[in-house]
Protein backbone atom coordinates (compact mmCIF):
# COMPACT_ATOMS: atom_id res chain seq x y z
CA UNK A 1 0.00 0.00 0.00
CA UNK A 2 1.54 3.30 -1.06
CA UNK A 3 -0.22 5.40 1.58
CA UNK A 4 0.84 5.13 5.19
CA UNK A 5 -2.12 4.02 7.26
CA UNK A 6 -2.66 5.70 10.65
CA UNK A 7 -1.31 3.88 13.70
CA UNK A 8 -4.76 3.60 15.32
CA UNK A 9 -6.12 1.91 12.22
CA UNK A 10 -3.26 -0.57 12.00
CA UNK A 11 -3.70 -1.45 15.68
CA UNK A 12 -7.34 -2.41 15.03
CA UNK A 13 -6.67 -4.81 12.17
CA UNK A 14 -7.29 -8.46 12.99
CA UNK A 15 -4.39 -10.94 12.88
CA UNK A 16 -3.60 -11.86 9.26
CA UNK A 17 -6.18 -9.35 7.93
CA UNK A 18 -5.04 -8.02 4.56
CA UNK A 19 -5.69 -4.43 3.48
CA UNK A 20 -6.81 -4.59 -0.15
CA UNK A 21 -7.30 -0.87 -0.68
CA UNK A 22 -7.37 2.35 1.33
CA UNK A 23 -8.49 5.83 0.35
CA UNK A 24 -8.47 8.96 2.48
CA UNK A 25 -10.46 12.17 2.47
CA UNK A 26 -9.17 14.55 -0.13
CA UNK A 27 -9.63 17.96 1.40
CA UNK A 28 -10.33 19.35 4.83
CA UNK A 29 -8.68 21.14 7.70
CA UNK A 30 -8.95 18.21 10.11
CA UNK A 31 -7.02 14.94 9.91
CA UNK A 32 -8.25 12.71 7.10
CA UNK A 33 -11.03 10.17 7.23
CA UNK A 34 -10.25 6.79 5.70
CA UNK A 35 -12.22 4.16 3.82
CA UNK A 36 -10.32 0.87 4.09
CA UNK A 37 -11.20 -2.32 2.22
CA UNK A 38 -9.78 -5.51 3.70
CA UNK A 39 -10.24 -9.16 2.88
CA UNK A 40 -12.79 -9.40 5.75
CA UNK A 41 -14.57 -6.07 6.10
CA UNK A 42 -14.92 -2.40 5.23
CA UNK A 43 -13.52 0.04 7.77
CA UNK A 44 -14.49 3.70 8.21
CA UNK A 45 -11.72 5.36 10.21
CA UNK A 46 -11.88 8.98 11.38
CA UNK A 47 -8.47 10.07 12.62
CA UNK A 48 -8.46 12.85 15.22
CA UNK A 49 -5.78 14.87 17.00
CA UNK A 50 -3.91 13.61 20.08
CA UNK A 51 -4.15 9.99 18.94
CA UNK A 52 -7.93 9.85 19.17
CA UNK A 53 -10.07 8.22 16.48
CA UNK A 54 -13.44 6.74 15.59
CA UNK A 55 -13.35 3.22 14.14
CA UNK A 56 -16.28 1.41 12.51
CA UNK A 57 -15.79 -2.01 10.90
CA UNK A 58 -18.49 -3.69 8.84
CA UNK A 59 -17.96 -7.41 8.10
CA UNK A 60 -18.98 -8.30 4.55
CA UNK A 61 -21.59 -10.68 5.95
CA UNK A 62 -23.45 -7.72 7.51
CA UNK A 63 -23.09 -5.46 4.50
CA UNK A 64 -26.11 -4.82 2.30
CA UNK A 65 -25.06 -2.15 -0.18
CA UNK A 66 -22.18 0.22 -0.92
CA UNK A 67 -22.82 3.22 -3.15
CA UNK A 68 -20.15 5.34 -4.77
CA UNK A 69 -20.89 8.73 -6.31
CA UNK A 70 -18.08 10.35 -8.25
CA UNK A 71 -18.77 14.01 -8.91
CA UNK A 72 -16.86 16.76 -10.68
CA UNK A 73 -14.20 17.18 -7.97
CA UNK A 74 -14.64 14.40 -5.43
CA UNK A 75 -16.35 11.18 -4.46
CA UNK A 76 -18.74 10.06 -1.77
CA UNK A 77 -19.45 6.60 -0.34
CA UNK A 78 -22.57 5.41 1.44
CA UNK A 79 -22.30 2.08 3.22
CA UNK A 80 -25.60 0.41 4.15
CA UNK A 81 -25.52 -2.22 6.88
CA UNK A 82 -28.08 -4.78 8.07
CA UNK A 83 -30.57 -3.08 10.36
CA UNK A 84 -30.73 0.12 8.30
CA UNK A 85 -27.56 1.86 9.50
CA UNK A 86 -25.87 4.09 6.90
CA UNK A 87 -22.32 5.41 7.00
CA UNK A 88 -21.31 8.30 4.71
CA UNK A 89 -17.79 9.29 3.75
CA UNK A 90 -17.40 12.44 1.66
CA UNK A 91 -14.69 14.32 -0.21
CA UNK A 92 -12.71 11.28 -1.24
CA UNK A 93 -10.52 11.34 -4.35
CA UNK A 94 -12.66 10.34 -7.35
CA UNK A 95 -10.15 8.00 -9.02
CA UNK A 96 -9.13 6.41 -5.73
CA UNK A 97 -12.83 6.01 -4.84
CA UNK A 98 -13.48 4.18 -8.12
CA UNK A 99 -10.64 1.77 -7.31
CA UNK A 100 -12.04 1.28 -3.79
CA UNK A 101 -15.55 0.39 -5.06
CA UNK A 102 -13.98 -2.16 -7.41
CA UNK A 103 -12.00 -3.64 -4.49
CA UNK A 104 -15.24 -3.87 -2.47
CA UNK A 105 -16.97 -5.65 -5.38
CA UNK A 106 -14.13 -8.19 -5.64
CA UNK A 107 -14.03 -8.76 -1.85
CA UNK A 108 -17.81 -9.35 -1.64
CA UNK A 109 -17.64 -11.61 -4.69
CA UNK A 110 -14.98 -13.69 -2.94
CA UNK A 111 -17.30 -14.53 0.00
CA UNK A 112 -20.63 -14.69 -1.84
CA UNK A 113 -22.30 -17.86 -3.01
CA UNK A 114 -23.87 -15.80 -5.79
CA UNK A 115 -22.01 -12.82 -7.27
CA UNK A 116 -23.02 -9.38 -5.99
CA UNK A 117 -25.09 -7.07 -8.17
CA UNK A 118 -23.29 -4.07 -9.57
CA UNK A 119 -25.21 -1.06 -10.89
CA UNK A 120 -23.55 1.75 -12.86
CA UNK A 121 -24.89 5.06 -14.08
CA UNK A 122 -22.63 7.44 -16.01
CA UNK A 123 -23.63 11.09 -16.34
CA UNK A 124 -22.05 14.10 -18.01
CA UNK A 125 -20.19 15.22 -14.88
CA UNK A 126 -20.19 12.19 -12.60
CA UNK A 127 -21.01 8.56 -12.15
CA UNK A 128 -22.76 6.32 -9.65
CA UNK A 129 -21.75 2.75 -8.86
CA UNK A 130 -23.53 0.49 -6.37
CA UNK A 131 -22.47 -2.93 -5.12
CA UNK A 132 -25.40 -4.88 -3.69
CA UNK A 133 -24.70 -8.06 -1.79
CA UNK A 134 -27.05 -10.96 -2.64
CA UNK A 135 -29.76 -11.53 -0.03
CA UNK A 136 -28.69 -15.15 0.13
CA UNK A 137 -25.37 -14.13 1.67
CA UNK A 138 -27.13 -11.89 4.19
CA UNK A 139 -29.22 -14.88 5.26
CA UNK A 140 -26.43 -17.45 5.01
CA UNK A 141 -24.65 -16.30 8.14
CA UNK A 142 -27.89 -16.07 10.14
CA UNK A 143 -29.37 -19.37 9.09
CA UNK A 144 -26.34 -21.49 8.33
CA UNK A 145 -27.63 -24.42 10.39
CA UNK A 146 -31.20 -24.34 9.08
CA UNK A 147 -30.25 -23.99 5.41
CA UNK A 148 -27.73 -26.85 5.11
CA UNK A 149 -28.98 -30.40 5.70
CA UNK A 150 -26.65 -32.48 7.81
CA UNK A 151 -26.29 -36.23 7.62
CA UNK A 152 -22.71 -37.09 8.46
CA UNK A 153 -20.37 -36.30 11.31
CA UNK A 154 -17.96 -34.60 8.90
CA UNK A 155 -20.79 -32.25 7.81
CA UNK A 156 -21.48 -31.40 11.45
CA UNK A 157 -17.79 -30.84 12.16
CA UNK A 158 -17.51 -28.49 9.17
CA UNK A 159 -20.62 -26.55 10.21
CA UNK A 160 -19.33 -26.23 13.77
CA UNK A 161 -16.07 -24.86 12.38
CA UNK A 162 -17.99 -22.34 10.22
CA UNK A 163 -20.15 -21.27 13.16
CA UNK A 164 -17.08 -20.72 15.33
CA UNK A 165 -15.49 -18.62 12.58
CA UNK A 166 -18.66 -16.51 12.25
CA UNK A 167 -18.69 -15.96 16.02
CA UNK A 168 -14.99 -15.11 16.12
CA UNK A 169 -15.42 -12.58 13.31
CA UNK A 170 -18.35 -10.91 15.10
CA UNK A 171 -20.94 -11.90 12.49
CA UNK A 172 -23.05 -13.73 15.08
CA UNK A 173 -23.22 -13.16 18.82
CA UNK A 174 -22.17 -15.66 21.49
CA UNK A 175 -25.86 -16.34 22.22
CA UNK A 176 -26.63 -16.97 18.52
CA UNK A 177 -23.59 -19.24 18.34
CA UNK A 178 -24.70 -21.35 21.32
CA UNK A 179 -28.27 -21.63 20.00
CA UNK A 180 -27.11 -22.71 16.52
CA UNK A 181 -24.67 -25.25 17.98
CA UNK A 182 -27.48 -26.66 20.14
CA UNK A 183 -29.81 -26.96 17.10
CA UNK A 184 -27.06 -28.50 15.02
CA UNK A 185 -26.22 -31.11 17.64
CA UNK A 186 -29.93 -32.00 17.92
CA UNK A 187 -29.86 -33.03 14.25
CA UNK A 188 -27.32 -35.82 14.75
Amino acid sequence: MSQNLPKGLIENLEPNEKVLYAVKKRIGLELPKWLVVTDRRIIAFDEKILGRYEFKAIPYEKLEKVSYHGGAIGAEFTIEVEGGEKIRLTWLDKEEGRKAINAIYEAVKAIAIEPPTIEKKKGVIGEDIAVIKPKEVVMRSKQIVASIPTTSKSDVAELLKQLKELRDRGVITEEEYKEKVRKLLEKI
